[in-house]
């Protein structure tokens, strides 16, 4: 008996042991082999596979027209990464190409230079999963200020660009174009910092354009979120929607000159934004064309925008419209929309004219709170089936459709007046470049 207690006692310590050491994680080495590269014919020489990380050192590449290419894995993506973007950035004559798959570009700062003409950055139309994060363009623009070319060109599909910063163009072309094909293109937007952009004079002047008339009755189904727009002044559109199934979500525009703009296109969905004006001249909100838009949640203060720079506007469209002209607003909801201290709040039929004669038909405005605003609704055209009810506004005159707010709303610490977190201030969200500081606080209401 005592030998089989014994055996018992023994056999228990041994499994405890193992039990005890399997729990204990003994670091491991890195033995991912660091690859270092110094210029573009270094770099074009590797045959990248997946898992590869390279770093580029060094401090100023000059006309450097870089192309990376190979085919990562979800698992084991190709990386290419500024080993210190602080010291290393890109000048002159330089732009980049993203042609492969998820492959990710990390770090990439080009200034002290312009372009000749060729986007700054590409995504390939061979491109899928790829991803530019921690990356930059600032005042990269060349003397002639009509010579057109974008900061970033999407093409491909299912592409991200994230946590970068484009700042000062002042050059003919949309910052950010998502071009479009025969099928959705399911790209990414997301947390980056659109730097001031002063006013172009002319069309071409957006900041971010998804699709283009041509192809504007096609899904592209982009998300644009937890985007800064700061300044964005270089036409009235800052953002141009010029397709289908996109969202546009949790963004914040501060102080620009101009609106969100549903150009062309259906079904897209416009909720939960920020735009803040600080009484600017020609601040506005969100212009709605089109068929199906959704516009919800979002919060607007302090615009001084009038008429198709209003807070909330619905444009009139023309007869037969051509792909590149208005085409009526038709099904669109506005419902659940805070306009504060706005010169002019909801606009129907804006924009009407002896050209622009067809009227919104059937739109649903409701439930939105319009607080100390100058001019609370303005019919330039009256819609066809508006359907207009429980909205609310403190001023003297309750207009059909509205009913007096009872409630004021008050001001948070932040200057809003609304609960709903300023995502831009939480400590968690990191917007641009994580080797940038920028200073998120300085956009409050003033």
């Amino acid at each position: 008996m005592n030998f089989y207690k014994l055996t018992f006692t023994l056999l228990f310590a041994v499994l405890l042991y193992s039990n005890c050491s399997a729990k204990k994680v003994i670091p491991q080495p890195d033995t991912t082999p660091r690859t270092e590269v110094k210029n573009v014919e270094e770099l074009h020489a590797l045959k990248l596979r997946p898992g590869d990380t390279v770093y580029l050192i060094g401090n100023v590449w000059e006309n450097s027209k870089i192309t990376l290419k190979g085919a990562g894995t979800a698992q084991q993506p190709i990386v290419i990464r500024i080993a210190d973007p602080k010291k290393t950035s890109f000048s002159k004559n330089s732009n980049l190409t993203i042609d492969g798959t998820y492959i990710v570009a990390d770090g990439f700062i080009f200034k002290n230079g312009f372009s000749d003409g060729r986007d700054v950055i590409t995504f390939s139309k061979r491109s899928s999963y790829c991803t530019l994060t921690n990356s930059a363009i600032l005042d990269y623009n060349p003397q002639d200020k009509d010579l057109d070319y974008k900061w970033v060109s999407l093409h491909g599909s299912h592409n991200t660009v994230e946590n970068c910063e484009f700042t000062g163009k002042t050059h003919s072309g949309t910052t950010l174009v998502v071009w479009l094909n025969e099928t959705p293109n399911h790209h990414n937007i997301i947390k980056n910092y659109f730097g001031p952009r002063p006013e172009l004079g002319k069309n071409g002047g957006e900041t971010i354009r998804i699709g283009t008339s041509q192809w504007s009755m096609h899904t592209s189904s982009t998300l644009v979120k937890n985007n800064i727009f700061d300044s964005c002044d270089g036409e009235m559109e800052i953002i141009s929607v010029k397709s289908c199934h996109n969202i546009v979500e949790d963004n914040l525009f501060f102080e620009c000159d101009g609106t969100l703009t549903l150009r062309h296109g259906n079904d897209n969905i416009i909720r939960n934004n920020f735009f803040i004006g600080n009484d600017k001249a020609n601040t506005g909100g969100i212009r709605i064309i089109g068929e199906r838009q959704l516009v919800e949640n979002n919060y607007l203060h302090k615009l001084k925008g009038k008429s198709l720079r209003s807070a909330l506007s619905l444009m009139n469209a023309v007869e037969n419209p051509e792909l590149h002209e208005y085409f009526q607003v038709q099904d669109a909801q506005v419902i659940n929309n805070i306009v504060v201290e706005c010169t002019e709040g909801l606009v129907i039929g804006a924009g009407a004219n002896m050209t622009r004669t067809v009227v919104p038909k059937n739109p649903t405005i409701k439930n939105n709170i319009l607080q100390s605003v100058a001019t609370v609704i303005k019919y330039e055209a009256e819609p066809i089936g508006l359907s207009i009810h429980d909205n609310k506004t403190n001023a003297s005159k309750v207009e059909n459709g509205f009913v007096k707010l009872e409630k004021i709303l008050k001001a948070n610490k932040n200057g809003l007046y609304t609960d709903r977190p300023a995502f831009w201030l939480e400590k968690e969200m990191k917007i641009g470049p994580d080797w940038k500081n920028l200073e998120q606080k300085r956009f409050m209401v003033r």
